[in-house]
Order: C-alpha cells, then sequence, then structure tokens
C-alpha cells in the first residue's frame, strides 16, 4: 500500500506543468436560479431578459474646432478603463474630394455638414449599438481622401464616445446618444490651437490656415455648431481643463453602466481595478500570433499581480521592528502562517508566482472531479501536516461558470476540515481573464 501511494504522489508531482485558460463571470453576474414554484411564463420571461444583449452607453461630444474635444474623450476613457470603451471621430467620415473639387480644395467647406458622409455615419453608430463590429474609413488629411485600401476595425463595446463638431447636427445621429456633451471653449484659445495642429499634424502654411478659418470655420461654427450647444445635456467650460464636470460625467456614466454590481453581490470578492497595463496584457495573451514564451511570461504578470492582490486581504497584527539606525518603525505581519492549495491540474499556473512573492511557502494539491469518477469525487490530495494553523491560498485559474466557483471552494473546505478536524480559513484565488 505504501508503494502505491509514493507512485500516486510521484505521477502527479511528474504531471504538473503550465496550463492557461480564460473564463467567463456570466455564472457569477447571473441571478440566483428562481425556484422551483416559479411561474413558466415568469422563468421564459427572466431567460428572455438575461440573455437579451445589453446596449452600448453612446456618449457624443461636440464643439467649436480645437475646443478640447478629443482631449475630454482622452480623459473619459482613462477613468473608463474598467470598461470597454471605443471612439469613433466624426472626421473618419469626410466625403473623399474628386479631382475636380481637389484642384480647388482651398474653396472647399469642411465645416459644412455637406462634407460628411452622415448616413455612413449612422450606420456606424446603429451597428455598434447592435453589439456589431464596424469597419471605421480611414481619411487621408493632406490628399484629402479616403484611405481606399485600409480600415479601422472597431469592435462592440460597453462604451462609444463619438466626437466631432458636428455630431450634433442631425436629428438621427442625436437620438442614438445616451449622453450629449458640449465642450466650450473661448475662441481666441480654439485659434491657437488650431494653427499650431493644423501645421504640425496636416501639413498647412499658417495663411492658408487663417484663410480657411475667416472664410469657413467661423461662419460654419456660428451657423451649425454654436446652434447645436442646445442640444446638450452638459457643457464642460475650459474642455479639459475642467477636471470637476468630467469626474461628474465618469461617476454618471458608472452608475448608468451599474458598475462593481458583481461586488454589490458577492461582497467578499474583490475585483482588481483594470489599468492600461492590464488591458495590454490582456490584449498580449489573446492575440493568435503570440509566441508561447511571451504568452507564459504575460500570463505570469498577470496571476502575480492577483496573488499580491490577493495576499492584501488578508488579517494582518501590528509589528514593530529596530532600523538600522535605531529608530522604531511600527509595521505590520501576517497573523498566521499561510500555505497555497492548487486545484490540479490548472492551479499548478499559479504555483510559480506564489513562491516568487511568499518566499518557502507550503503548497498543497487537490484533483477534483465534479460528476465524480465511479463515485469517487475526491481522486488525489495533498495537503500540509499543519494545514490548520495556517491560511490556505486556494489556486484555480479555471472559472466557466458560478457553479464551478461554489463547487470548488465547497469542496475544499469540507476537505480541509476533513484534514485538521477544525475549520480552516481560506482566500480564494481565481486569475480571471476579463476584458
Amino acid at each position: 500500500m505504501p508503494e502505491e501511494t509514493n507512485s500516486i504522489d510521484y505521477v502527479m508531482e511528474k504531471a504538473s506543468g503550465p496550463h492557461f485558460s480564460g473564463l467567463r463571470l456570466d455564472g457569477l453576474l447571473s441571478s440566483p436560479p428562481s425556484s422551483s414554484t416559479a411561474s413558466p411564463s415568469h422563468r421564459s420571461a427572466s431567460a428572455s431578459e438575461s440573455n437579451a444583449p445589453k446596449q452600448p452607453f453612446v456618449i457624443g461630444v461636440s464643439g467649436g474646432t480645437a475646443s478640447g474635444k478629443t482631449t475630454v474623450c482622452d480623459m473619459i476613457i482613462q477613468q473608463l478603463h474598467d470598461h470597454r470603451v471605443v471612439l469613433v471621430n466624426q472626421d473618419s467620415f469626410y466625403r473623399g474630394l474628386t479631382a475636380e473639387e481637389s484642384k480647388r480644395v482651398h474653396e472647399y467647406n469642411f465645416d459644412h455638414p455637406d462634407a460628411f458622409d452622415t448616413e455612413q455615419l449612422l450606420d456606424c453608430v446603429q451597428k455598434m449599438r447592435s453589439g456589431h463590429s464596424y469597419q471605421v474609413p480611414i481619411y487621408d488629411f493632406k490628399s484629402h481622401r479616403r484611405c481606399s485600401d485600409s480600415f479601422r476595425q472597431v469592435n462592440a463595446s460597453d462604451v462609444i464616445i463619438l466626437e466631432g463638431i458636428l455630431v450634433f447636427h442631425d436629428q438621427r445621429v442625436r437620438n442614438l446618444m445616451n449622453m450629449k456633451i458640449f465642450v466650450d471653449t473661448d475662441a481666441d484659445v480654439r485659434l491657437a490651437r488650431r494653427i499650431r495642429r493644423d501645421t504640425v499634424e496636416r501639413g498647412r502654411d499658417i495663411n492658408s490656415v487663417l484663410e480657411q478659418y475667416a472664410k469657413f470655420v467661423k461662419p460654419a461654427f456660428d451657423d451649425f455648431v454654436l446652434p447645436s450647444k442646445k442640444y446638450a445635456d452638459v457643457i464642460i467650460p475650459r474642455g479639459g481643463d475642467n477636471h470637476v464636470a468630467i469626474d461628474l460625467i465618469v461617476q454618471h456614466i458608472h452608475t448608468k453602466l451599474g458598475q462593481h454590481d458583481l461586488c454589490k453581490i458577492y461582497p467578499n470578492v474583490h475585483v482588481i481595478q483594470s489599468t492600461f497595463q492590464i488591458r495590454g496584457m490582456h490584449t498580449l495573451i489573446r492575440d493568435k500570433e503570440i509566441s508561447k514564451h511571451d504568452f507564459v511570461f504575460y500570463s505570469d504578470r498577470l496571476i502575480r499581480l492577483v496573488l499580491e492582490h490577493g495576499l492584501g486581504h488578508l488579517p494582518f497584527t501590528e509589528k514593530q521592528v529596530v532600523t538600522p539606525t535605531g529608530s522604531v518603525y511600527t509595521g505590520v505581519d501576517f497573523c498566521k502562517k499561510l500555505c497555497g492549495v492548487s486545484i490540479v491540474r490548472s492551479g499548478e499556473s499559479m504555483e510559480n508566482a506564489l513562491r516568487a512573492c511568499c518566499k518557502g511557502i507550503k503548497i498543497g494539491k487537490l484533483l477534483i472531479h465534479r460528476d465524480g469518477d465511479n463515485g469517487k469525487q475526491l481522486i488525489y490530495e495533498k495537503l500540509p501536516k499543519d494545514i490548520s494553523e495556517r491560511h490556505v491560498l486556494l489556486l484555480d485559474p479555471v472559472l466557466a461558470t458560478g457553479n464551478k466557483f461554489l463547487f470548488t471552494s465547497n469542496f475544499a473546505i469540507v476537505c480541509f476540515v476533513l484534514k485538521s478536524q477544525v475549520y480552516v480559513p481560506i482566500a480564494l484565488l481565481f486569475f480571471v481573464l476579463v476584458g
């Protein structure tokens, strides 16, 4: 019998290796199942509501030329990093000039509503609101034509920001917006910005910029842009310098999107705040062209962030130490020893990061068969003997549904109690890959 146990231990140790898997939060986000007494019609209605796609929140940002619209959009995007946000510029929908119009480009009014392909812009927003991706055209401001062989692929998102000087002009486009923002900036400031932008970014000389501004830009602002200000829900004076207004707008968007509902339903769930660094690593590991080495490297980085965040939620006790200079420093220390338990085989992908964070930590293993193997759900277990004296970090990066979450955690608790004859506090660390 001892020989058989040793052989199993050997096989399980040899089976360890990196294994990664993304997962969905659908199970955790879904409502608790209705009681068996619920009527069939009620159940079908609930199912249809839960399966109904959630429409994105569409924000329109308008204002005069060089008023700071793009800056405002960028600041909103930075503060909405927990959500998928896409920016669609009205400038991308300029009509390409014909050969005859290109010869008289200085006489062409780029600030008139007819300069834009509003029908295509409308089609773009409608399809994206329905959850479809869209190939947005790329406009070359130097040749005044669209790039015929390239497009910008824009995917379905939680938030769509539509930015441009005349996005409020057409009522059909306005009706698709959930929020309309007008960026109000002094005319002299806008002119100075326009000169700098057009000369540096669009290759124009100062004289042509001033001539165009006096002949087309200012009259178009008075005739079309300024009158559309009355449609705005929010007016932002000073553009990107008005941090208070932007913060209030972002808070309103968060409320409309129902952010952190998961944490409200499950108070013990802690969601790591997304950053552009985390989103960047998500992008890399989802790229089908990524090498195996880079995939493992960036997955390990994400896993380590989860582990370090999880360690911060464990209980601490106050501890005083003496520094090399002889002063007393009051800090904190873990109130109990730690150990890790990985769910074989996926949980082993988190072991290296745990060892890097916690020097010399003990790691046990559990192999669980949810449906049972010949009546057995616990296939293999190897746990530290003193597990009752430790806080346990349960490692499992594969979560398909909320039921898997509950089954894994509850079954592990039962195993720990049977092993130690006492209740063992555990912290569940899950590597969740979300947008």
